[in-house]
Order: structure tokens, then C-alpha cells, then sequence
């Protein structure tokens, strides 16, 4: 799923920004050709990647991302195809060893306050 190498690389372009800085660079210019390079990197991406919308890729790249959990790739491709590509899915810790999926209909809230 690439949050590895996107850390990797986000790590590699802040330690070189500021090491160009360090050695006199102007740091707007070292910014804005950051950004150039990253609109690049993502129109690449773009262009070379693929939708993935089949359950058994949903759960190969689920377990993928879960340091290739295959039971955690099913239950993502499960719960994915529950809610729908514009539905929520977040995950919580808790206080046993099972793992579980729970769907919830309609709205969740999480206590507090709202003030306009």
C-alpha cells in the first residue's frame, strides 16, 4: 500500500530540505521545489496506479498493509464491503485479545460538546 515508502521518503526529503538550508540554500526555494517534486511524484502515481474494488483485492492489499495478516485482510475486505467506498471504518483497541468487526447503522457520535 506504500505507508512505508511514503514515510521513507517523506523522512529522505525533510533530513536533504534542511540540510540544503543548513549549507545557505534559500529555504522558499528549497520548499517550492519540494513541492514541485511531490506534485510530480503524485501525478506519476496517479497515472500508473489501479482502483482496487474486488473483496479479494481489498484483502490482499489489507493484509498487506497489516504486515501480511491475511485475517486482518479478510475482515477489512468484509467491513469494506459493508459500509461502501464512502462508508467509515474505524479501528479501536480493546481490552481482550479478540478481534471483531461490530457495524453500526446510522450515525455515531463521540461524547462532548459542540459550540458554534
Amino acid at each position: 500500500d506504500g505507508t512505508t515508502t511514503a514515510t521513507v521518503l517523506a523522512r529522505s526529503v525533510f533530513r536533504e530540505g534542511i540540510r540544503n538550508v543548513v549549507a545557505g540554500s534559500n529555504p522558499t526555494a528549497v520548499r517550492r521545489g519540494i513541492e514541485k517534486g511531490v506534485t510530480a511524484a503524485v501525478n506519476h502515481l496517479m497515472e500508473i496506479s489501479r482502483q482496487v474494488s474486488r473483496p479479494e483485492e481489498v484483502a490482499q492489499v489489507g493484509a498487506i498493509s497489516a504486515n501480511n495478516d491475511h485475517f486482518i485482510g479478510d475482515l477489512l475486505a468484509e467491513a469494506l464491503q459493508k459500509v461502501g467506498k464512502d462508508g467509515v471504518i474505524t479501528v479501536e483497541e480493546g481490552k481482550t485479545t479478540e478481534t471483531a468487526v461490530r457495524f453500526v447503522d446510522g450515525m455515531q457520535f463521540d461524547k462532548g460538546y459542540i459550540s458554534p
